[in-house]
């Protein structure tokens, strides 16, 4: 019976070992199965990756891919800034919501900042039993298995890919680390791919900026509109908030600003004696010209009103034009907790400021071109009429002074008398004409009252709807005080202004005299004249004025039935006239 026993035992034996050889073949054959589908992969998620050429994309796709590779339920891509904190963060896995209870990203403490300080591949059993684990903030879901490799770009850390929670409760292994860092290899390759693209993308929009910039210049448009132009574009183009452009004397004082993006208005017309203490000083320093800033609103170089700079943190900020010829400053500034202005980021903007100084330059040696060909014009004009019209009337007023004596009608002589009369008058407004066109405004010196009292009609006549005539006689630019002239204007911007809202007139007529020691205005028009207990309040104040000066305000009727106004305003010409007062 024994011996049957052992004869029933003895092939039973070989199919157990059978069994377990085809096991252990199954096993292995799952575990090649498993290896090449990785692989396949580990390949698929290269060549996504290298497919994309947008920088964010990349990045998404990258961190995207690491997650299903080594099967992580949780993982995040973090970019390292100039700082060595981490400027951006992508998580994958974490809903928005959660996001949002959460908080504040991560900058880089812990054991994100054990893999900055230590660029090595870290895996992690328990990440709580890490010297550097600070824990996490609330609402954050428990994490425990970590794996985290770096991404190099040119020997460069870029960043880092962080791993945590393998699925199935189990830890991450050699080949899950051998995995992500192949995948690490080809991300910095597409990453710097992308860079490149980034750089050459970004030229090409500079390089247009500056084009469309000095194109409107050149064609004549208004500098303010150009250079607010030129703002928009560079904001666009940097993804800033902000964009702030001060303009800048040759003495270092901010002679005005532009400002365009969130809180322009605190920007916005700045005139300082210096530009110490502001941003654009920082910049005015550096010896490129261009100087970035970390945190703006807390930057001790700023002294001056920072408080406009409140909320904004990561700024720049580059001098438009040569120490020889500064035109001025751009800055440009993010909100408080966006990324720094990356280096590929501003690489072209020096070039582009440098642009804009050139066709800076340009416009002003085409307006300086411009302005002498003008003033050549006025030349030539001021120079006929003195040689051609005023002799012919000249002499054609002799003519009928000569005739005077032959005509022996009464109403006929009358007229030849107004019309000698005519002819003088004709000739004082030639030449008055004349002398205004030989006038030139000089660059650092005030404009003469003549130059002055044009410009005031000329405003005026935008309100009138028609221009008045302007007529001027004597050494108005020699016997005049400065501070009477101011008076004048006043007054004849005054006189304009009540008949635009009163008279309803369609022509009137200003003199400007000076003669015997008297200055006189006189403002005619053709309106409706005073009317009984109207409101003089207008009245009253250029009467004022003239009291204070020594003088007085006449106003009269012009013309039949009241129309037609006659307002004469004289003041003396002495050495002891009392200050005008405002």
């Amino acid at each position: 019976m024994g011996g049957e026993d052992r004869a029933a035992e003895g092939p039973k034996a070989p199919r157990l070992r059978l069994d377990e050889l085809l096991d252990e073949l199954q096993a292995r054959m799952d575990e090649v199965r498993g290896t090449r589908d990785r692989v396949n992969g580990l390949l698929e998620a290269v060549m996504s990756v290298g497919r994309e050429l947008d920088l964010p994309q990349v990045l998404q796709g990258i961190v995207e891919a690491a997650v299903t590779l080594v099967d992580a339920e949780y993982g995040a891509l973090g970019v390292i800034g100039d700082d060595r904190k981490l400027a951006q963060f992508l998580p994958v896995g974490i809903s928005d919501d959660l996001r949002a209870r959460i908080g504040e990203l991560p900058s880089g403490h812990g054991i994100l900042g054990e893999l900055i300080r230590h660029p090595e591949p870290l895996r992690l059993a328990e990440l709580s039993q890490h010297p550097a684990s600070y824990g996490f903030p609330a609402h954050h879901p428990p994490m425990h298995s970590f794996l985290g490799v770096p991404i190099r770009v040119r020997e460069e850390v870029f960043g880092n890919l962080y791993m945590t929670e393998k699925r199935g409760g189990i830890d991450f292994d050699q080949e899950d680390e051998t995995v992500l860092s192949t995948l690490a290899v080809a991300a910095g390759i597409a990453i710097e791919n992308a860079r490149l693209f980034e750089e050459v993308r970004l030229r090409e929009r500079w390089l247009a900026a500056s084009s469309a910039f000095t194109s409107a210049l050149l064609s004549g448009s208004p500098e303010s509109q150009v250079l607010e132009g030129m703002l928009e574009r560079a904001r666009d183009i940097t993804a800033a908030d902000i964009g702030v452009f001060y303009l800048v004397g040759q003495g270092g004082e901010l002679r005005g600003s532009l400002a365009l993006g969130d809180g322009a208005e605190r920007h916005r017309g700045i005139v300082l004696p210096s530009s110490e203490g502001t941003l654009a000083a920082a910049a005015l320093g550096e010896e490129e010209g261009l100087v970035l800033v970390a945190d703006v609103e807390t930057d001790e170089r700023i002294t001056v009103q920072p408080e406009r700079w409140r909320g904004f943190g990561p700024a720049l900020a580059v001098t438009v034009g040569t120490k020889e010829k500064l035109s001025g400053v751009l800055m440009l500034a993010r909100r408080s907790g966006r990324p720094a202005f990356a280096g590929f980021e501003v690489a072209a903007l020096p070039g582009f400021a440098g642009q804009a100084a050139l066709a800076l330059e340009l416009a002003d040696r085409r307006r300086d071109a411009e302005q002498m060909s003008l003033l050549e014009d006025h030349d030539r004009i001021a120079r006929d009429l003195h040689d051609l019209a005023i002799q012919r009337l000249f002499a054609t007023g002799m003519t009928l002074q000569s005739a005077q004596r032959f005509v022996d009608h009464p109403e006929a002589s009358e007229r030849l008398v107004r019309a000698i009369d005519d002819l003088d008058a004709t000739i004082k407004i030639i030449r008055s004409t004349i002398f205004g066109l030989r006038e030139r405004e000089k660059p650092g010196v005030a404009p003469k009252l003549r130059l002055r009292a044009v410009r005031t009609v000329d405003e005026a006549a935008a309100v009138l709807g028609y221009a008045p005539a302007l007529r001027m006689q004597g050494l108005i630019d020699t016997d005049v005080p400065a501070p009477v002239a101011d008076e004048v204007l006043a007054v004849i911007g005054e006189a304009l202004s009540n008949v635009a809202r009163h008279a309803a007139a369609t022509r009137a007529e200003i003199s400007l005299a000076v003669g015997e020691g008297v200055l006189s205005v006189v403002v005619t028009d053709n309106g409706v004249g005073i009317p009984e207990g109207g409101r003089r309040s207008g009245l009253r104040n250029l009467e004022e004025r003239a009291q204070r000066l020594g003088g007085e305000l006449t106003v009269a009727a012009r013309g039949p039935e009241g129309r037609g106004t006659t307002l004469e305003w004289r003041i003396p010409l002495t050495n002891d006239l009392p200050q005008p007062s405002r």
